[in-house]
């Protein structure tokens, strides 16, 4: 017998029975043809920031040829992104904060602009506002996590936080149900294929830039270095592929990005390395930089104050032996460094090896649908996220990194779990804990001194 199918008729609501080898094979054949022709038309009406450049500075290079013109505008560009990555670590943390939001809500708006054009639903209910509503429910509960962790003492002492602090997932939970009840009731019957297409496209778009966000947010509270350094690799291992490429550059990398070359990728990665070691030494001589964010019980407030680790204080370190000729030849056979010099030095290896591979996943992305750039903010480089393509691969790394070889339990992070005990279990720990001190001799009584005791 025949397998039949059935298909859904668009105009009268009737439905066809046709065979399902003969109808298949015509479909795929009338759909590939209109598939090629929509993707064409969709990188013609994309926005792509490549090709947009202010009236001023396009007259001023007219007479330059393509390949120069678009390096100065890449040059000028470059220079005035990274002025302003300067102004913002220099407005501290909150503003590093407000920036990581702005970039994350930017990139997750090109994203899913790309996936309205591909599925073509303009006019599907609520879908738009549907996208926005799981951006801001996934930020409520990631950004929601981060504060808890580090401002939990804080907010545990404002009696009418408590109550978001001890339910703070359930919470997220339910404002995701309520997310997730709003589609299936917006379904419509002749786009039901298309509306799942772009529920799946708008949680993988959340899982790539809001994800990546709240793991830069854990950087920065680590200590401003552990973003800054990062970030400042990748910058300087994209512009010193794209300069050893322009300059050098002849033998191809890979298909996905037919301009990258192993020049470039070499030339960036050398580069990459000696500039993270270089700026290494010279941050972690600041404590504002090292000092992770932290609540102040004698202040009352968040700090940055401390007093740095031994990752940020100079260690005497023997050198290698196959550098030992060259160093007795400088007249010492040991090197002072900072130990976080070692940790960056992994860090940059993993910027210029791994890290590119980010943005080669956004040139495949982009090469499926032809199109050159995810939006046009930036005049020769494109939208916000054909920037940080990198950056959020980069981000995961060293927050896994620093959860598995530097992270350590903090009093801060202790006293936060411990807020959250029951009164009597808390009770229970302080009695424990005050044996377990007296017992080893750490606490003397001294009725004088606060809470009766003196370290």
């Amino acid at each position: 017998m025949s397998e039949l199918r059935h298909r859904r008729g668009e105009g009268d609501g009737n439905d066809k029975v046709e065979t399902a080898g003969e109808s298949d094979h015509v479909d795929s054949e009338e759909e590939k043809v209109l598939e090629e022709k929509y993707v064409d038309e969709l990188a013609k009406n994309l926005p792509q920031g490549t090709d947009k450049t202010p009236e001023i500075l396009d007259s001023a290079l007219s007479g330059l040829s393509s390949r120069w013109r678009n390096w100065v505008i890449r040059g000028i560009f470059t220079w005035l992104m990274i002025g302003a990555f300067c102004l913002l670590i220099y407005g501290g943390p909150l503003a590093l904060m407000i920036t990581v939001l702005c970039v994350q809500v930017k990139c997750f708006e090109e994203i899913i602009n790309i996936g309205y054009a591909v599925y073509r639903v303009h006019g599907l209910p609520w879908f738009r506002s549907l996208s926005w509503y799981f951006l801001l429910t996934s930020n409520y509960f990631f950004y929601g996590e981060n504060l808890i962790d580090y401002f939990g003492v804080v907010i545990n002492r404002t009696d009418y936080l408590r109550f978001l602090v001890t339910y703070h997932r359930f919470i997220s939970f339910s404002l995701y149900c309520v997310g997730f009840v709003w589609f299936v009731l917006s379904l419509v019957k002749r786009y039901y294929m298309r509306q799942f297409s772009l529920f799946a496209w708008t949680h993988v778009a959340l899982l790539i830039v809001v994800t990546q966000s709240y793991l830069i947010i854990q950087n920065i509270f680590e200590g401003l270095i552990w973003f800054i350094v990062p970030v400042s690799m990748i910058i300087c291992n994209d512009v010193m592929a794209y300069v050893f490429g322009f300059f050098f550059g002849k033998t191809p990398l890979i298909k996905l990005s037919p301009k990258k070359t192993w020049e470039g990728f070499i030339g960036g990665g050398v580069s990459t390395v000696i500039f993270g070691l270089v700026l290494s030494y010279m941050m972690s001589q600041y404590p504002y930089l090292v000092c992770p964010i932290e609540y102040s019980e004698s202040l009352g407030r968040m700090t940055m104050d401390c007093e740095p680790s031994t990752l940020f204080r100079l260690q005497e370190y023997t050198t290698p032996q196959f550098l030992q000729p060259v160093m007795k030849a400088l007249g010492r056979d040991k090197i002072n460094m900072y130990p976080f010099m070692i940790h960056s030095l992994a860090l940059s290896i993993f910027s210029s090896v791994i890290g590119p591979f980010g943005g080669f996943f956004a040139s495949g992305f982009k090469r499926a649908f032809k199109i050159k750039d995810f939006g046009d903010v930036i005049p020769g480089h494109g939208g916000i996220m054909d920037r940080f393509d990198c950056q959020f691969l980069m981000a995961t790394f060293v927050n896994v990194y620093i959860t598995s070889f530097i992270r350590t339990a903090t009093p801060q992070k202790l006293l936060q779990m411990v807020y959250n005990l029951k009164p009597e279990q808390q009770l229970q720990l302080f009695y424990a804990l005050k044996e377990s001190l007296e017992h080893r001799n750490i606490l003397n009584m001294v009725p004088d001194t606060p809470y009766g005791i003196e370290v």
